[in-house]
């Protein structure tokens, strides 16, 4: 197989190996049979035309034809033209189904369905991934680039599987890559020609077969530091990765899937919390992930709110995407919120437990002051907390000053119609939502007159008269297809009852949204509140203006219902906030419980629960600290100066080449030059040291001109004498008159350093260096120019220089550890293992 096909298989094979890590996040795993047939097909193609041979960027462009050609005639056939040519109404059906699968990634948990959305998501993304690894690693010979798709297919598995992906797929798509390095390296090693290699063996001399120095181990060393250097890494890639901390958190528990982070910047998104907060109700054990204290003994309202869903697509409820900025001292007025209703300000003191991760903070609602540690961020529409950057609950201890509301019946039934901006987004309900739902929700309020006792209804209906049972163990569903399989088998949990009564109130007009939380949990001996995660719990939420956003409950065994939805509501209040009942402490203890008896090592483990709330001050901001100015300014130092030290290097290279005594830096020093300057037995004559120094500043001259003629674009062919290399730089520099006679004059006197039995001294070859430098620079494209300055390729002679100084450092301890480990160091004659120094000739 030539090495090119050779190439071509192991690029075909990586993009498959990461491609492995998708297989545990869809089943049936029947796509990735067609992932491999299909792929093929791509690679085949792109063999086929580099055979040719097409100019690469046309193979590229045959190939992703025929990409898309294959992905119509699986997912567009019927739109397409002739059954296989892609048309207007195949491209129509392309973002019909990416729109499906993008919902249903949202939708489903892990391992999703394959459905035809995802498998279009899931197949193309894997044969483009493919095409660009055999593009950039076979048809453009550039293997280590081809690194970033490959890494980019199995980030996408890691981050839907939460990055919980396991490591035997990373080991798996790590092989696949340092595989296709290998077979670059060998590709290109055998460009220069067969290794006639073998020592001799104990059965005799090999004859016939060329022997490098050192013998063939030293010819196969290059390709042995490879390997061990990509196992190394690869060795690293694992053990680092496993050593840090998980990447998961889902919405309610350490061990659900994830469901949304803050963004570092202005916005925050999350999706269907509904996996998490079922996984949550289903744990056989009711672990503490919270522990609070607070003032007030009326705790049944004082439901923990993490984030409210407020957009109905008909396939899952989920947030919009909003704007989040720095939390203010003093939250916002409640939206909606008249200072006509009684308030009682509460304070509460919450500490989560250490192994309870996730982006939202538990707040009672609404929550008009926070005091918190961390990098955390406000979202003012939901009234939320996010974390930025990574930030979590995880062991947080924080104290929420917050309203409890007390509406009475009559100030909801009399509220005003909501605003039409508010009407417009919270009743808007998808058209594919059945209409039996609608007609539902009609039937059971039809002796209604407002939308206070439409809301009561529905929720008595869920709750108490509806026939409906609670049980977590339901197939999960929250698209517009479940509510109304739910709202027919009356049997479900309290994501089934919260939206479908907020789908159902939407219809009726009346603004509605889902809160996502705990409930209040229950009593510890020392005064404070415990929550576990069976206290997940999921609870729509209706607009009234005046009130605002008003809980309800309608899952049944679940919760308590407000008092506002009974008859015995109670009576209007002062506007302003009151104090907490008097049987009531009048702040919340921070003395640590007294049963709190968690061994030291289970605490560790963050296996306890939550530890005692404390109080907490509100973060003060103490100024950009000085080693934050620092470190910018260091950054942006080297920001600059990296790009630059190519061209620094150079200039400094330059001078030191052209002025009195010809010496070159690390890396630019030639075998010729260092001879002239060392003797055997010391010093030598004025005269002879004079000599010396000319010679030296000559062939330092003319290797300042090789490498000027390398920077733009003219490679450096050492075979070649100094006057053809001269006048291979003049035709290819087009170079004419002054620069042209100057190159000569530079090798003619390189010329006289190394042939002739006595140099003669030749002046001003410094100037002709700056003359031959004009002459090429005048000579070449703008671009060129820019690349001789910016980038010269000659600073490459650094990275030589350093691989041939630890050669010369593992060569000579090499020897000087084998010798002492078979105890030669005492036997052999002294001065046999130090290394030979050059004489002069």
């Amino acid at each position: 197989m030539s090495g090119r096909g050779r190439l071509a298989l192991c690029a075909y094979a990586a993009t498959l190996m990461a491609a492995g890590a998708m297989l545990p996040l869809i089943e049936p795993a029947g796509w990735m049979l067609q992932a491999v047939f299909l792929l093929a097909i791509v690679s085949g193609v792109g063999a086929l035309a580099r055979r040719v041979p097409l100019a690469r960027p046309l193979t590229v462009a045959v190939q992703a034809l025929v990409l898309l050609l294959l992905l119509t005639l699986l997912f567009a056939r019927g739109q397409a033209i002739l059954g296989l040519l892609p048309g207007p109404d195949a491209f129509q059906r392309f973002g019909e189904l990416l729109n499906a699968g993008g919902e249903d990634v949202g939708r489903y948990a892990i391992p999703a369905p394959a459905t035809d959305g995802i498998r279009l998501m899931v197949l193309g993304g894997v044969l483009l991934i493919g095409l660009a690894v055999d593009a950039l690693a076979v048809t453009f010979r550039s293997a280590a680039p081809a690194g970033l798709p490959l890494l980019a297919l199995y980030s996408v598995a890691a981050g839907l599987s939460g990055g919980g992906a396991s490591w035997l797929w990373f080991l798996l798509a790590a092989t696949g890559y340092l595989v296709l390095l290998l077979a670059e390296g060998r590709d290109r090693l055998s460009q220069w020609g067969r290794v006639f290699g073998g020592a001799a063996t104990a059965q005799g001399p090999t004859t016939g077969r060329y022997v490098p120095p050192g013998g063939a181990t030293q010819a196969l060393a290059p390709v042995r530091t490879g390997r061990r250097i990509g196992a190394l890494a690869l060795g690293v890639a694992l053990v680092v990765p496993a050593a840090l901390p998980a990447l998961d958190g889902g919405l309610l528990d350490s061990a659900g899937n994830g469901n949304g982070s803050g963004q570092g910047g202005g916005t925050i998104s999350a999706v269907n919390p509904l996996v998490s907060l079922q996984d949550s109700l289903n744990q056989p054990e009711d672990r503490e992930v919270i522990r609070y204290r607070t003032n007030t003994t009326q705790t049944k309202d004082l439901y923990l709110r993490i984030v409210a869903l407020d957009q109905f697509d008909g396939t899952a409820w989920k947030t919009s995407q909003r704007d989040i900025s720095d939390v203010p001292n003093q939250l916002p007025q409640a939206p909606g919120l008249s200072p006509s209703v009684a308030v009682t300000e509460i304070k509460t003191n919450v500490s989560a437990a250490g192994s309870y991760k996730q982006s939202w903070l538990p707040l009672p609602y609404p929550a008009t002051k926070v005091a918190i540690n961390g990098r955390w961020r406000f979202e003012p529409e939901g009234r939320t907390l996010v974390g930025d950057r990574g930030q979590d609950t995880r062991g947080a201890q924080y104290s929420v000053t917050s309203l409890m509301v007390k509406p009475t019946a009559e100030q909801l039934s009399s509220a005003p119609r909501a605003p039409a901006k508010l009407l417009s987004e919270y009743t808007k309900v998808p058209d594919a939502l059945p209409g039996d739902v609608r007609n539902i929700a009609k039937s059971v309020t039809k002796s209604a007159t407002n939308n206070y006792e439409r809301a009561v209804k529905l929720q008595d209906w869920f709750a108490v008269t509806g026939g409906f049972r609670y049980d977590t163990q339901v197939e999960s569903g929250t698209g517009a297809g479940a509510i109304s399989r739910f709202l027919k088998r009356k049997e479900g949990f309290c994501i089934h009852f919260s939206f479908s009564m907020a789908a159902m109130a939407r219809t009726l007009g009346i603004p509605a949204r889902v809160a996502v939380g705990f409930t209040p949990g229950s009593p510890l001996s020392d005064g404070s509140m415990s929550v576990g995660l069976q206290e997940a719990h999921a609870w729509p939420e209706l607009y009234f203006e005046g009130v605002g956003w008003t809980r309800f409950e309608p899952t049944p065994s679940r919760g308590t219902p407000p008092d506002y939805t009974r008859p015995q509501s109670p009576s209007g209040g002062p506007s302003t906030p009151t104090e907490p009942e008097g049987s009531a402490s009048p702040e919340p203890s921070t003395a640590p419980s007294e049963t709190d008896n968690c061994p030291p090592q289970a605490r560790r483990l963050g296996d306890c629960g939550a530890a005692a709330p404390q109080e907490v001050a509100p973060p003060t901001d103490p100024g950009t600290p000085a080693s934050t100015w620092v470190s910018l300014g260091l950054g942006i130092v080297a920001l600059v100066l990296v790009p630059l030290l190519p061209m620094l290097w150079r200039i400094r290279t330059r001078a030191r080449r052209l002025r009195s005594g010809g010496r070159a830096p690390a890396g630019g020093a030639d075998p010729a030059l260092v001879s002239l300057q060392k003797t055997a037995d010391g010093p030598v004559a004025d005269a002879e040291r004079a000599l010396a120094e000319e010679s030296a500043r000559t062939l330092a001259t003319w290797q300042e001109i090789s490498d000027l003629a390398w920077d733009h674009g003219i490679l450096p062919d050492e075979s070649q004498t100094p006057r053809k290399a001269a006048a291979r730089i003049v035709r290819l520099g087009k170079l004419e008159d002054e620069p042209a006679d100057a190159v000569h004059r530079v090798a003619r006197a390189v010329e006289q350093v190394l042939y002739a039995p006595e140099p003669r001294p030749v002046t001003g070859l410094g100037d002709d260096a700056q003359q031959v430098r004009a002459g090429l620079r005048a000579a070449a494209s703008r671009g060129t120019r820019l690349r001789a300055l910016l980038a010269p390729r000659s600073t490459v002679r650094v990275v030589w220089a350093l691989s041939a100084r630890w050669t010369a450092f593992t060569d000579r301890w090499g020897v000087r550890a084998t010798a002492s480990r078979w105890g030669l160091l005492d036997r052999w004659p002294p001065g046999i293992l130090r290394r030979p120094s050059r004489q002069r000739s």
